[in-house]
């Protein structure tokens, strides 16, 4: 948008018109700065005089013109254009929750004898405003030179939104100025505030939770049934970051868009949807550049959070042990380097919830320099601990015990496994992350060869997921090595999840991408009292040499152990 400012005014205004200013004279200009000046009865929509003047200046320009009022009366800020095209960005109306309005109303002229279009009421909608006010006007420039009236209003329309689910807005039948002005402002933005107010109370949600709007894109390569999991998978991220999901948004494009990932319409829809559905966050379910994410909430005006901040926030919340606490640092402040700028002040961290947690505003805060050297002291902290977990395994190694790693897709029953084995009391819940920091508890089984009693170590380490952040594959490499230094692996999958395949699939990836190749793995699905059968049918046919167990209910585990001694004799095996 153009705009200009008049630098007699700067003392006590900054006098700016908004919106499509070419061709327009300096004596326009200047009749659309007086109205800066102009003051409203604050319980009153508008004034005869006020509304007339509007009309005039719309003809004398030739264009529709928006006034846009605080409750005191006080005009802050007008346009040239439509409501559409002058609206006041999100980033600069008043942050209020949900069950609030903005306290700005818009009057605005048109040319044409109309009521308002979708467009506009959007644009009153994404605004949040006490109410839109459409002067229809007669008398335009075109209709200037053939003789007719200059600049009356003609018929007024009044929009203002509504707490119901069938419709987001309601529009008046055409009414006359002095109907409008008869109109009590005051009584109506109270009686809409309450009738908000008591439609969020109804399904307030508990506590603090953050009321979250997920963003799904599928684009030309995305596989139809990954799409769908990855959609019933960020909800259940949400969820285990402690948020509620209100509804997901959809959109399908050969490509993201590379400023804002959907498309400019359907950033206008889920700015919308947001503020009818009272949502204070957007989560996307894939990775955001740090641009992408500056400029959806500036369009939006609700923080903007992707896939790897929320399961970040996860780790932040999970993690116990100070070497688990150090890596959820680490990884934060790696994935927050490059997203300090702008962000700052607009979109604020202070106000808690998902993507706040961790290490502390300050340290976000602080200059660029400052955070490059914590960064660097905790690199190398965590080289430290690398170091540390290194001599442990050599003296596990010289007593020859044999070491045994649980990996898995998150919330397969690693941490369920560890505890019926080994009669630990590792933390379990029916969450995505619920096991953080890794877990080591010795295992008695029998030789595979004499029969003889033997001890392994059992360690439970964190879950995988599809399309593990690059950030936390770096930060938790010191945790991973238990993983490669292992001397076998139990794979455990949830063969009750619909995406069990996907998931092993994930899994194998991330075990063929660490440095050092791990160890042999045994593949154990559990679960199986849950599962369907024809996933039964399909993993035992193909995976023919897999175990099939439900920890929960105690199935399987004594072919497990069996299983468990063969996989140690032939991974320990000097042949």
């Amino acid at each position: 948008m153009n705009k200009i400012e008049v630098d007699e005014f700067k003392v006590t205004h900054i006098e700016t018109i908004y919106g499509n200013l070419q061709g327009l004279k300096a004596s326009h200009l200047k009749q659309l700065q007086k109205l800066y000046h102009q003051r409203l009865p604050g319980d009153r929509i508008t004034t005869p005089e006020f509304a007339q003047r509007l009309a005039a200046i719309s003809t004398d320009v030739n264009q529709p013109v928006c006034a846009y009022i605080n409750r005191r009366g006080q005009v802050i800020r007008l346009g040239v254009g439509t409501p559409r095209q002058t609206q006041i960005p999100p980033m600069e109306l008043p942050r209020y929750g949900a069950e609030r309005l903005s306290g700005i109303r818009c009057i605005a002229t048109q040319l044409k004898s109309e009521p308002p279009n979708e467009a506009a009421l959007t644009a009153m909608a994404l605004q949040r405003l006490d109410a839109l006010v459409l002067l229809n006007i007669t008398g335009s420039g075109f209709e200037k030179r053939g003789g007719g009236a200059t600049g009356y209003v003609k018929e007024i329309y009044l929009a203002h939104l509504v707490p119901h689910p069938e419709a987001s807005w309601t529009v008046s039948p055409p009414m006359s100025l002095d109907v409008l002005t008869d109109q009590d402002l005051l009584e109506l933005v109270e009686g809409l505030e309450a009738d908000f107010e008591q439609k969020f109370i109804a399904r307030e949600v508990e506590g603090d939770r953050d009321r979250v709007l997920v963003v799904s894109l599928k684009t030309d390569d995305t596989n139809t049934q990954r799409y769908e999991d990855g959609i019933a998978e960020i909800a259940r991220l949400v969820e285990t970051a402690g948020g509620e999901v209100l509804q997901t948004v959809k959109q399908k494009r050969s490509r993201p868009h590379p400023q804002t990932v959907v498309g400019e319409g359907k950033v206008q829809e889920i700015a919308l949807v947001a503020q009818t559905i009272g949502a204070n966050l957007i989560v996307f379910d894939r990775d955001l550049s740090p641009s992408q994410i500056r400029n959806l909430e500036i369009q939006i005006g609700i923080r903007v959070v992707d896939r790897t901040e929320v399961i970040l926030d996860i780790f932040a919340q999970r993690a116990q042990s100070g070497a688990g606490k150090l890596q959820v640092e680490l990884a934060q402040l790696e994935y927050m380097m490059p997203r300090l700028t702008g962000r700052g002040q607009a979109m604020s961290r202070l106000g808690g919830g998902i993507g706040t947690r961790g290490p502390g505003e300050t340290k976000l805060e602080t200059e660029r320099r400052s955070i490059q050297r914590r960064i660097s002291h905790l690199q190398q902290q965590v080289n430290q601990l690398q170091a540390h977990r290194s001599r442990l395994r050599q003296q596990r190694q010289h007593r020859e015990v044999p070491s045994l790693a649980i990996v898995g897709y998150t919330n397969a029953g690693k941490s369920t496994l560890l505890n019926i084995l080994t009669n630990a009391e590792v933390y379990t819940a029916d969450q995505l992350f619920a096991t953080l920091d890794p877990t080591t508890r010795r295992l008695k089984i029998a030789d595979a060869v004499t029969g003889e009693p033997r001890s392994i170590l059992l360690t439970d380490t964190v879950g995988f997921i599809h399309e593990l952040p690059p950030s936390l594959m770096d930060a938790f490499r010191a945790t991973l090595e238990e993983v490669t230094e292992a001397d076998a692996l139990l794979h455990v999958v949830d063969l009750s999840h619909p995406a069990w395949h996907s998931q092993v699939r994930s899994v194998m990836t991330i075990l063929s991408e660490m440095p050092i190749t791990p160890g042999p793995a045994l593949i154990v699905f559990n679960k199986i009292d849950q599962a369907k059968g024809e996933a039964l049918e399909s993993a035992r046919e193909e995976f023919p040499q897999a175990v099939f167990i439900s920890a929960s209910k105690h199935l399987g585990l004594e072919t497990l152990r069996q299983r468990v001694a063969q996989l140690i004799e032939y991974a320990v095996s000097p042949n």
